[in-house]
């Protein structure tokens, strides 16, 4: 599982929150990682993955939360410093091949002001989505 987001920015931190949940779960063979934003060098995170899920905060989208299938696409991001899941699988797969399974779970976020908390609303979208991905992870074994 790769999160992206910024705790310093409020409803940016859900992403970094929700594996700081599943991390206090222990789960067997689940690895978590966390970063500001996807980079290029995410690539290397995924060799040897079979299913990756990017978790992120959705400044606009369903509430409390998507949760989709993502496949391999050429997009703007490709020569930003800051990739899309798709950006990211498009370049594993130019490099290694056919990339990981991959799913992208959005979690709704409300303000993504500096300094600011979690918002309430975020809070229970978060929870909702945690145990949505608890399920699923059940399922998948």
């Amino acid at each position: 599982m790769l999160a992206v987001g910024n705790p310093s920015r409020g409803d940016d931190a859900l992403g970094p929150q929700l594996l700081e949940y599943l991390q206090a779960k222990r789960l067997a063979d689940v690895e978590l990682l966390t970063d500001f934003q996807l980079q290029v060098e995410h690539v290397l995170d995924l060799v040897g993955r079979q299913t990756v899920v990017f978790v992120d905060a959705a400044a606009s989208g369903p509430e409390p939360f998507a949760f989709y299938p993502v496949t391999p696409r050429r997009d703007a991001s490709h020569s930003s410093h800051a990739l899309s899941p798709q950006a990211l699988l498009h370049t594993y797969g130019r490099l290694y091949g056919a990339p990981p399974e991959a799913h992208v779970l959005a979690i709704r976020g409300y303000d993504f002001g500096l300094g600011a908390e979690l918002s309430r609303r975020a809070r229970d979208n978060l929870a909702a989505a945690e145990a949505q991905l608890l399920e699923w992870l059940a399922a998948a074994r």
